[in-house]
């Protein structure tokens, strides 16, 4: 058997029943393997870095690691994105490169290059990857294939990648010979007994809380917890907030959902975290884009717990924000332990706290009336919010970067069963196009919703030929304002209203209707919000793949979010009027434990000093 049937066959083997090519010379061998399988097959892609954002989209929804194949040179560089998406979203993913024959390969790295296209591709995405390695002797391929696998897929997850010289692709194997990776070596236990220890610390500071609540990370889907927390929280009945990577975890619809925080925060405006008393991040590392610039002022009524797999991200000394109690811990496995803990507990009653959040989360919801009755163009918050009232609750929907996620983070409501999701860590334009693709290959029988801007389709819009070839059946929504709008509002707020290279100086857009029209793909258009509904209904029931232009004309208007890095989370644009400010902010911490960072103080004019619910 060659080597590159091996590597084909073993990941077939394991349930992977697709994988996202571009052929090329060095991959050669690897792409010629699939002719002698029928457990899977290849989606040649047209542009390298959209196979890698589909075999992340792929790894998302099918649970399974994502693959993807490139040649060496350009075609593996081109994977470099979506190797750190895959590295910064936790997300297990097996990246092949081919390289060229062994024989002409530099001698020394002092050397800069002999063979054509030769490139040290291990070296590039050793940063950004769990694990990197050329294979160059074949009786090592079980082992690193194994081994790389193994990896992907370990506590916190990621993206590994292994270089295959052509010449090593073609050599003859006995598989029986191999020696492969030993994972029970490689695997560790979380520290036993102290979990139990910390768990009953935090059983003991929930008994004296009175605002509890919960700030759920991706972490618990990568984990496989997802319905062990839905259960959990039924036990404990306090506030639960997703962050960006757990809307789908913790849905709008679920009982105990309390909103969406953040710099850009949702639905209640995050004075529910902010006025807690006692915090559990489950699976987050709590970054600035939730905790805001001015770190200290986070929750600084509430004693701090978190708890994860990473284990630098414990290290109170790499922290920005401090938690007082580390749990190095699996989100299911820690789930199991509190849940067998809690059993013979009777907790306090939060039913007040819980009415006092979803009173905030209600009454401050970032979609507003007025939203509907604009008379010209489209608003965008009311575009998603009814999209979100239409989409089933089994469908998946994946949203871009930029101003389209804040709206869609904002607007639209997540129904549990549904799956939601982008890449946040990262957040390259053009990912949701090439990512709801390899959705749609990982669950070809849903109904799968794209939402990008128009600064986002250009950058993949390539692939509207492989959702022709392959008849994928994806629905394309751009919200069109004919600008990079959150870089817009960026330069507006930060440079006094120079607006570089943005739009429309330095940046247009075509007639995109057109541009899918010639590649065969269905169109459809919304120019006002009294159409909206008809028109997403329509494109939802087509049996087709569609791409359906917005015309959100120059929207950059993204509400609420904080201004400056100095600004507390709570303390949001547009401002509340004074005295409704005052009325929501700060409550008393939890009794006999003061945060040593803010004692009694006010962070800025706009921050009222701590105050009791009544």
């Amino acid at each position: 058997m060659k080597v590159a049937d091996f590597i084909i066959n073993h990941l077939a083997e394991r349930g992977i029943d697709k994988m996202f090519v571009v052929y090329g010379a060095a991959n050669s061998d690897l792409i010629d393997a699939f002719t002698r399988t029928k457990k899977t097959e290849y989606v040649a892609v047209i542009h390298e870095q959209a196979g890698g954002f589909a075999a992340e989209g792929y790894a998302k929804i099918s649970g399974k690691v994502g693959v993807a194949i490139a040649t060496s040179g350009p075609g593996g560089m081109n994977f470099v994105t979506p190797i750190g998406n895959c590295y910064y979203d936790s997300i297990p993913c097996l990246f092949i490169t081919g390289q060229i024959n062994s024989q002409f390969m530099r001698p020394d790295p002092a050397i800069r290059q002999v063979g054509f296209q030769e490139t040290d591709i291990v070296g590039i995405v050793k940063p950004i990857t769990k694990y990197a390695k050329m294979v160059t002797n074949p009786q090592d391929i079980k082992y690193e294939l194994e081994k790389a696998l193994f990896l992907a897929c370990d506590k916190r997850p990621g993206p590994v990648l292994l270089d295959i010289p052509l010449d090593v692709q073609k050599k003859e194997i006995d598989p029986e010979t191999l020696i492969g990776f030993d994972s029970q070596v490689a695997l560790s236990c979380y520290g036993g007994d102290s979990i139990d220890r910390q768990i009953d610390g935090f059983i003991d500071d929930l008994l004296k809380s009175k605002r509890p609540v919960m700030v759920v990370g991706g972490g618990v889907r990568l984990a496989g917890a997802v319905d062990e927390l839905l259960i959990l929280g039924k036990k404990l009945k306090i506030p639960m907030f997703p962050t960006w990577n757990a809307l789908d975890t913790v849905a709008s619809d679920y009982e105990y959902y309390g909103g969406r925080i953040g710099t850009y925060g949702g639905p209640g405006r995050n004075f529910g975290v902010q006025n807690s008393d006692l915090l559990l991040a489950l699976g987050s590392r709590l970054s600035g884009r939730i905790t805001g610039g001015n770190v200290s002022s986070f929750a600084r009524g509430a004693k701090r717990y978190v708890v994860d797999v990473d284990e630098s991200l414990l290290q109170k000394k790499l922290q920005q924000l401090p938690f007082h109690e580390n749990i190095y811990c699996d989100a299911k496995e820690f789930i199991s332990r509190l849940s067998k803990r809690l059993a013979n507990i009777t907790l306090p009653d939060f039913l007040k706290w819980n009415e006092q959040v979803i009173d905030w989360r209600e009454k401050y919801d970032p979609v507003r009336p007025e939203h509907f009755t604009q008379e010209s163009l489209v608003h965008p918050y009311a575009f998603v919010r009814i999209l979100s009232e239409e989409m089933g609750k089994d469908d998946i929907y994946t949203a871009d970067c930029g101003g389209n996620i804040v709206v869609s983070n904002h607007a639209f409501k997540t129904k549990t069963g549904q799956r939601y999701f982008t890449n946040n860590g990262n957040s390259p334009m053009g990912f949701s196009f090439a990512g709801a693709m390899g959705a749609w290959f990982a669950a070809p029988e849903k109904q799968v919703v794209c939402l990008i801007g128009d600064g986002g389709f250009q950058m993949n819009l390539q692939e509207l030929q492989t959702f022709k070839h392959y008849g994928v059946k994806v629905k394309t929504f751009i919200l069109n304002n004919h600008i990079y709008g959150i870089t817009k509002a960026f330069q507006e707020t930060n440079f006094e209203g120079r607006c570089e290279a943005c739009g429309p100086k330095g940046y247009s857009v075509p007639d995109f209707v057109k541009i899918a029209q010639a590649y065969g793909i269905r169109t459809e258009t919304i120019v006002a919000n009294e159409e909206i509904r008809a028109k997403v209904r329509a494109v939802l029931e087509s049996p087709e793949a569609v791409v359906c232009d917005v015309n959100c004309h120059e929207y950059h208007t993204y509400e609420p979010r904080i201004f400056g890095w100095s600004t507390p989370i709570e303390d949001m644009y547009p401002y509340l009027p004074r005295e409704e400010f005052k009325k929501n902010m700060f409550i008393d911490p939890l009794p006999g434990w003061e945060n040593p960072a803010m004692p009694g103080k006010q962070v800025s004019q706009n921050v009222p000093p701590i105050k009791t619910m009544e």
